[in-house]
This record gives structure tokens, C-alpha cells and sequence, in this order.
């Protein structure tokens, strides 16, 4: 939990029913939690199904995805085809700050937990429907996870544009999710905000097809961006082939020439000032158009000196570049580790464990211990039951 200099979570006071599961919702519900409010996370009798998402320390149920996306919450099993539970929920919607969900439309109407339902019983309710696709359009309820979403974006589409292998394929990342994840927190803190001028509660559709192509578009509606288009979609430089991590002595590094006079200027830094001192790199479009070539010769250069004498050289001549790292050792980074991304934590059923902190900082805040993942059903005595 992240804590103010006088004590006081941000979000303090603010109570958020999230009847989210797997990443999207969850997400958002969990940066919220960050900053202080109360979450009470709803969950059915089998719980949420990313608990079982990756393999648990100890426990079945407290997969290490769940954990990342779920601490600071509260678990409150209920089924809400029960009238029993039903009315649980119902009385904890009636005093709530927040409703976020993920029941397609039809689904939640039948429960009766649709917008006008809690609405009737919450008129300041902030109700978040975390959905698949928009409802003004033909794909409107229908089931949406990441891969589909991806595929639908255009995504897929990427990876052949880059290496000349025409089968799409998906981004190895849960991209979309976590992408409409944080659409949703800022749509929700932006409600909240609207509220507290207006006094207003209000209905809030984020749908992740439409929250992440804006998000992938940004860069790669290029071309298309104009009426008639000038070219084609997907920008350039992201899809350029020799843009790459390139080979070291004894290892790879990825450097940015990000500036055209920098191309020149590496090629001659990394070994060729011959090359780099040519007259046809004296104007932009002679870099332009060498680009590929450019490239290509840095890769054959950079194999000469390991990694960190690179990283020495480029540096002193303030051209972006790091080192490649493993996924496996990001979690030794020096960087993430002085700043104290990394926080070592001790989860009361799990043992010692890694969390990452919200990645933010603030003049007038100072972070806290952070919370832990509850276990299912972990506080359903609180909220009278079991």
C-alpha cells in the first residue's frame, strides 16, 4: 500500500467491489489497491482461474500471476446464483464507491447486477464494465482473451513485417490484458474525479479491442492515418528487419541510433570510420536511404568487443544502448534493485517472495509495505459468511 507523509493512503476511504477474474480487471484493481482503497475481490466457489495460471509455492490456488495481480485485495467467496450471496453482494454495491466487472452484458443483467440495478440501489455508484468489445458494434458480446484480441488488432501481423516469417504470430505477452488493465484504472480515477466535482456516479464501458487498438495504433496506423492513405500501415522503424540486438564478444547489446547523424557516428565508434565519413551520409537522405546498410555493418562490427566496452564507448558519446538480459535476470538489474522496484516480501501462506512496487513516485507520498494475495475465500468471515 502506498501511504501519504500524514499516514493516509490516497485512495483512502474509497471501497471498490471488483468481480474481475484472470488479468484485465484484475489489473485495474489492483492499482487501485496500490493507492489505498479498499478492494473486495468477489469470487466464485472455484475462485478466479488465474490462480491456477502458473505453477504455486506452496499452495494450490496462489499461482505467482494471481499473486502479482492481486495484493492489498480481499477474497470474498459467493455464488451468486445463490439469493443468499446474491444479497451480500447487493448490500456491500449499496454503500460502495466503485462496482468493476467482467460478466458479459447479458450475463450479469440476468443476476441482476446490471448498471440500472445497482444504480436504483447506489445513484453514486462509478460502474466499471471491463468487456471484450464495444457495444456499439457487431462484435458486442462476444468472449475476448488476449490472443483473440491481438489477432483482431492487427498485432499478429507485426512479427512477419520484421523478420520475413509470414505466419502471424502473437506477441509472447499478455499485452492486451494488461494494456485494457490500465485503461480502466485511469477511466476509473478519472470517474472519480469527475464525481468528486459533480457529485455523480456514471456507468464506464472499457472495452480491450478498442483500448488496445488505440494503443498499438498509435505508431502503426502510419500511412493509413491520411484520406486517401500515403503508403501502408505499420511504422517503419519499428518493423525494420536489421533493427535488432545485435551480436557482442560475449553477448548482445541493443543500440539506438535514434538521431540520422547518429547512424554514421556509431558505424565509426564501433570500427569503420572509413564507412562512416562517406559524402553520401553528409545529407538526411543519404542516411535514409543507407539504413539497412547502416545497420547491417554495426551488426558485423559489434561482435569484436564484449558487451560492457561497448556499453563504455557508446555511452561516453551519448548513444542510447543496454545490454540484453535474460528474463531471468531482470530480477538482478542493479537499477530496479537500488531503486527498490524489487520488494522482498513474506505472504502468510506462500513464504518469502518477490513483489514488484507500483512503478510511480510522488513528491508528497511515500511507499509502504505492499499488501499480500489473498487466499480464496481468505475473508469471507468479515462479510458474514461461511
Amino acid at each position: 500500500m502506498i501511504t501519504a507523509n500524514d499516514g493516509r493512503p490516497m485512495l483512502e476511504g474509497m471501497t471498490v467491489i471488483d468481480l474481475t477474474s484472470v488479468v484485465f480487471g484484475p489489473y485495474a484493481t489492483q492499482i487501485l489497491s496500490d493507492y489505498g482503497a479498499d478492494v473486495i475481490k468477489i469470487e466464485g466457489p472455484g475462485g478466479d482461474a488465474y490462480r491456477h495460471g502458473a505453477k504455486p509455492a506452496k499452495t494450490s490456488g496462489m499461482g505467482p500471476g494471481f499473486i502479482a495481480l492481486n495484493r492489498g485485495k480481499k477474497s470474498l467467496v459467493l455464488d451468486l446464483k445463490n439469493t443468499e450471496d446474491a444479497e451480500i453482494l447487493r448490500g456491500l454495491l449499496s454503500t460502495a464507491d466503485v462496482f468493476v466487472h467482467n460478466v458479459r452484458e447479458a450475463a450479469i443483467a440476468r443476476l441482476g447486477f446490471d448498471y440500472d440495478a445497482i444504480k436504483a440501489i447506489n445513484p453514486n455508484i462509478i460502474y466499471v464494465h471491463c468487456v471484450g468489445f464495444g457495444s456499439g458494434g457487431p462484435y458486442a458480446g462476444l468472449q475476448a482473451y488476449d490472443d483473440v484480441i491481438q489477432a483482431a488488432t492487427g498485432t499478429t501481423s507485426l512479427l512477419p513485417r520484421a523478420d520475413g516469417n509470414n505466419r502471424p504470430r502473437y506477441l509472447p505477452s499478455l499485452i492486451a490484458d494488461k494494456v485494457a488493465g490500465l485503461h480502466a484504472a485511469y477511466a476509473t480515477l478519472a470517474a472519480i474525479t469527475h464525481r468528486l466535482r459533480t457529485g455523480k456516479g456514471q456507468h464506464v464501458e472499457v472495452p480491450m479491442f478498442e483500448a488496445f487498438a488505440s494503443f498499438m495504433l498509435k505508431e502503426h496506423l502510419d500511412a493509413k492515418t491520411f484520406d486517401p492513405p500515403n503508403g501502408d500501415a505499420a511504422y517503419a522503424r519499428q518493423v525494420d528487419p536489421d533493427r535488432q540486438p545485435m551480436m557482442t564478444q560475449d553477448g548482445w547489446i541493443s543500440i539506438v541510433p535514434y538521431t540520422l547523424p547518429q547512424f554514421p557516428k556509431v558505424v565509426a565508434l564501433l570500427g569503420d570510420p572509413e564507412l562512416a565519413g562517406e559524402e553520401r551520409f553528409k545529407t538526411p537522405q543519404g542516411i535514409i536511404a543507407a539504413a539497412p546498410e547502416l545497420y547491417q555493418r554495426m551488426a558485423a562490427l559489434t561482435p569484436t568487443k564484449p558487451t560492457a566496452e561497448w556499453l563504455t564507448i557508446l555511452r561516453e558519446h551519448n548513444i542510447p544502448c543496454m545490454a540484453v538480459t535474460d528474463l531471468n535476470d531482470v530480477i538482478d538489474d542493479p537499477h530496479l534493485r537500488e531503486t527498490g522496484f524489487f520488494q522482498a516480501s513474506d505472504h502468510p501462506s506462500e513464504g518469502a517472495l518477490y513483489q514488484m512496487r507500483d512503478p510511480n513516485s510522488f513528491s508528497d507520498w511515500e511507499a509502504g509495505p505492499l499488501g499480500n494475495a489473498p487466499r480464496l475465500g481468505e475473508h469471507d468471515s468479515e462479510f458474514g459468511k461461511g
